[in-house]
């Protein structure tokens, strides 16, 4: 069929549930451009968003509670899963951990809106501990605000095309072609961004094997360990209690803070959750741009250490 008119007036409903199921599902395809499409041809008449509200609502409430229950049961591995699938170069696991700790389930009413955020929110409130039906009120309150915020603009959209008759006749016929160029391009975006993060972090990531031979240098010289940081959130460490040979657990947060704990006269190397080491290497380039230099992310975080059968401690908690 080749207009969105007839595509959506017979698949309408079934489409937005799908997309958005699949999106909140964990996938990076966007559903803001349908979104918009939608709310775009309820001008027409053709789609009444009194219908579409809710099915997207039903969407977001069975992918966030399967992931609000994987998060609530398996932690850090869920977290692990969604780190290494994602094309937010800004997604930062320990950034969220430290938002809804503090925000609580307040943090879901906008979690929708910020890219990475919206990946995680769901089962790092089930890591938590939130009550799952104090989550499933902010979630819904927070979907509602997301969904409704983009149908509408799509709406308002269509009102002002709907004036001109030959407009939107040809917005009607070419609509299934925007709509899928706005997702290509915002894919395409985030791919470009990621790059651009990787071609920055090149160079900068150290190998687990490269590490090993540092303090074995270090302990044959009697010199100083390297000064190695733990940036995992509590939680995550309660899960998997195990940190590398003489590792120090500081926040993100307090080691940019902090910075008269970082030593200067050493290698600096930092690890997390994220088996991309998003949020190291974020530190890292963060205290580079501060001028500390001596510092590196490691690749693959504990699980690449652990992965090379490297040594390991118990984790210590206060």
């Amino acid at each position: 069929m080749h207009s969105v008119l007839g595509l959506l007036s017979l698949h309408t409903y079934s489409i937005l549930f799908g997309w958005v199921l699949i999106e909140q599902g964990g996938l990076p395809i966007p559903s803001v451009p349908l979104m918009l499409a939608a709310g775009t041809m309820s001008a027409a008449h053709k789609l009444h968003l009194a219908y579409a509200i809710p099915i997207i609502l039903l969407a977001c409430l069975i992918s966030d509670s399967a992931w609000y229950f994987l998060g609530k049961k398996f932690g850090g591995r869920v977290l692990n899963v969604l780190c290494r699938f994602s094309l937010e170069a800004a997604t930062c696991v320990e950034r969220t951990h430290g938002t809804v700790g503090k925000r609580g389930a307040f943090t879901l009413i906008f979690a929708k809106f910020v890219p990475g955020l919206s990946t995680v929110a769901a089962p790092i409130a089930g890591q938590l501990g939130i009550p799952y039906s104090t989550f499933v009120l902010y979630d819904m309150a927070g979907s509602l605000l997301w969904c409704g915020a983009w149908l509408l603009a799509g709406r308002f959209f269509g009102d002002i095309a709907e004036r001109s008759a030959h407009f939107f006749a040809l917005l009607g016929h070419f609509g299934i072609a925007l709509v899928l160029l706005m997702v290509v391009v915002l894919v395409v975006y985030r791919l470009i961004k990621r790059r651009q993060f990787l071609a920055e972090l090149r160079g900068l990531r150290l190998e687990p094997a490269q590490l090993m031979a540092m303090i074995a240098d270090a302990e044959r010289a009697g010199l100083d360990r390297p000064f190695i940081v733990d940036l995992r959130h509590p939680l995550d460490v309660m899960t998997d209690p195990l940190v590398l040979p003489g590792a120090l657990r500081i926040g993100p947060d307090e080691l940019k803070q902090r910075r008269e704990i970082i030593p200067t006269d050493r290698d600096i190397v930092l690890y997390c959750t994220c088996p991309s080491e998003e949020t190291s290497a974020k530190v890292a380039l963060e205290l580079h741009r501060l001028g500390i230099k001596r510092v590196r992310p490691l690749r693959g975080g504990l699980q690449g250490w652990k992965d090379a059968g490297y040594p390991v401690d118990q984790a210590v908690f206060a």
